[in-house]
C-alpha cells in the first residue's frame, strides 16, 4: 500500500492522518471564534424592549445584516411588535450601490415602500422634520476603524438630532473590523473638523461604533454639549485583539470600494493618497492596496520604500489603468491611463502601522518625483492637521513626523480607556 501525501498552499507535504487532524484543529479553531453576535442580532434576542411599540426611524445601509442574512430594515418592518416609519441612508445610499462622493437624493426604498431620507449630499443631518412621528432613531451601519469614514459622523450627527428632538438613540454595535488595539496618526484638530472628521480623534482609533458614541456623548461633543438618551446594544463575544476574519461574522463591503478586510487593513493610512494627484486604486480590482500615478516608476519606487524596511509590510511594483466600475467608482484619478507604482503587500498585519507606512509613501513619492507630484485640496481635512503637508514640504524625515503624534496619542488613550465597552 502506497501512503498518498497531500500538499498544503505553501508547499508542505501532509500524511493522510496529519491533514485529517489539521482540518480538524483548524474548523475547531475557527469554531471557537466564530461566537460574535452583533448588537443588530441581540437587539431581538435581549433588547426587544428598547424598540417595542414604537415609531422607529433607521440610519443603516445594506451592511446591517443579523445572522440569519436578512436585513436588520427588513426585519424591523416586518415585526408586528414595533413600527419602522422611515429610513436614513448615508454615503453610498440605503442598499449601498453608490459610487464614493456621489450624492444621494430622498427615496423610496424597493424592498418596503418606505421613505428614504438621504444624509449625504445638501443634509447631513436629520432634520425635527424628518424626525416628526419618530419615537427611537436607531443606528446600525458597519464602521471600518478610520476617522475619516463618513459613517462616524453620520452616526454622530444623527445622535445630535435625537438629542435636539429628545427622543432616544439605539446605537447597534458591530465589530472594528482592524481590531480595538490600533491606535495611529495625528489627532483632528479643531480647525480642519469637516463630514470626514468631526471630532478630536487619531486616524486609527480602535474603538467599535457603539464606543464612539459613549466617548463623543459623555464628553459632550455633540453640538451645543447636547447629551442624548444613548443606548448601545453591545456585542457578545468579540475582544479587542479580534480581527473581523475571527469574529464568524460575514465581511459585507460597507462601502463599494471597500472591497476586504486587506481594504480596511491597508485604509487608514492610503486613504491620504486622496490627498495627492496618485492614484489610491480605485477603479482597480484592489482600491487602497494599488498606489500609483502616470508619471511613476513603480520599480523605482518601490525599491525606495523598502529601503525603510518599514514593519509588516513590502511593496511590489505594479502597474494599473483605472477605470470606472458601475455601482463602485465614477470617474477615478488618471481614468483610463497607465499607471506606475506598487502593490501595498501587508504581509504582518500585527506589526503593520498604516499612518506611519502612509507617511514614508508621501514623502517618497514627493522626493522622487518633485515636478509631478502635486497635493490637493481636503489632504488637511483628512490628515486632521496642516503638520503632514508642511514636514513632507519642509523635507523632515518621515520617521520623526511619525513620532511627532505619540504625546497626543498619549492623551487621548487616556481618554479612551474610560469609554470601552469590551
Amino acid at each position: 500500500m502506497t501512503l498518498k501525501y497531500e500538499r498544503l498552499k505553501d508547499g508542505t507535504k501532509m500524511r493522510p492522518n496529519a491533514l485529517k487532524f489539521f482540518l480538524v484543529y483548524t474548523f475547531s479553531f475557527s469554531a471557537a471564534f466564530s461566537q460574535v453576535k452583533t448588537g443588530a442580532d441581540l437587539l431581538f434576542e435581549k433588547h426587544f424592549d428598547l424598540v417595542e411599540e414604537k415609531r422607529l426611524g433607521l440610519i443603516t445601509n445594506h451592511s446591517a445584516l443579523l445572522s440569519n442574512g436578512k436585513h436588520l430594515a427588513d426585519a424591523l418592518y416586518e415585526n408586528t411588535k414595533t413600527k419602522l416609519i422611515v429610513l436614513f441612508g448615508p454615503e453610498h445610499g440605503i442598499r449601498g450601490d453608490a459610487p464614493d462622493g456621489k450624492s444621494i437624493q430622498h427615496g423610496t426604498d424597493a424592498k418596503t415602500g418606505l421613505h428614504v431620507y438621504s444624509l449625504y449630499g445638501k443634509i447631513n443631518k436629520p432634520t425635527p422634520d424628518m424626525l416628526q412621528d419618530v419615537d427611537v432613531l436607531v443606528f446600525d451601519i458597519q464602521d471600518v476603524g478610520a476617522r475619516f469614514y463618513t459613517f462616524e459622523s453620520t452616526m454622530s450627527l444623527g445622535m445630535e438630532a435625537a438629542a435636539e428632538k429628545g427622543i432616544p438613540y439605539v446605537v447597534l454595535d458591530r465589530p472594528n473590523p482592524i481590531r480595538g488595539t490600533l491606535v495611529e496618526g495625528f489627532v483632528l484638530a479643531d480647525s480642519f473638523r469637516s463630514f470626514v472628521g468631526l471630532h478630536p480623534i487619531p486616524i486609527a482609533h480602535a474603538m467599535t461604533i457603539g464606543e464612539l458614541a459613549t466617548l463623543y456623548n459623555e464628553l459632550g461633543w455633540l453640538k451645543n454639549g447636547v447629551k442624548a438618551d444613548l443606548k448601545v446594544v453591545k456585542m457578545d463575544g468579540w475582544r479587542r485583539e479580534m480581527w473581523f476574519d475571527a469574529t464568524g461574522l460575514t465581511w459585507v463591503r460597507p462601502s463599494p470600494n471597500m472591497a476586504t478586510l486587506k481594504t480596511a487593513t491597508v485604509y487608514p493610512g492610503t486613504c491620504l493618497i486622496e490627498g495627492t494627484n496618485i492614484s489610491e486604486g480605485r477603479g482597480t480590482e484592489r482600491p487602497f492596496e494599488f498606489l500609483g500615478a502616470p508619471y511613476i516608476d513603480g520599480k523605482e519606487w518601490a525599491q525606495t520604500l523598502n529601503s525603510f524596511s518599514l514593519s509588516g509590510v513590502t511593496f511590489e511594483p505594479t502597474d494599473f489603468t483605472p477605470r470606472e466600475i458601475p455601482h463602485v467608482t465614477s470617474n477615478p484619478k488618471h481614468k483610463g491611463l497607465k499607471c506606475g507604482g506598487v502593490f501595498v503587500n501587508v504581509w504582518d498585519r500585527e506589526k503593520y502601522e498604516p499612518v506611519k507606512t502612509a507617511v514614508h509613501i508621501l514623502a517618497s513619492a514627493k522626493k522622487l518625483y518633485p515636478k509631478s507630484f502635486q497635493w490637493r485640496n481636503g489632504l488637511e481635512r483628512l490628515a486632521g492637521t496642516a503638520r503632514l503637508r508642511q514636514s513632507i514640504d519642509a523635507g523632515v524625515d518621515p520617521a520623526i513626523v511619525a513620532e511627532s503624534w505619540k504625546e497626543e496619542l498619549e492623551k487621548f488613550s487616556a481618554v479612551r480607556k474610560k469609554y470601552l465597552l469590551y
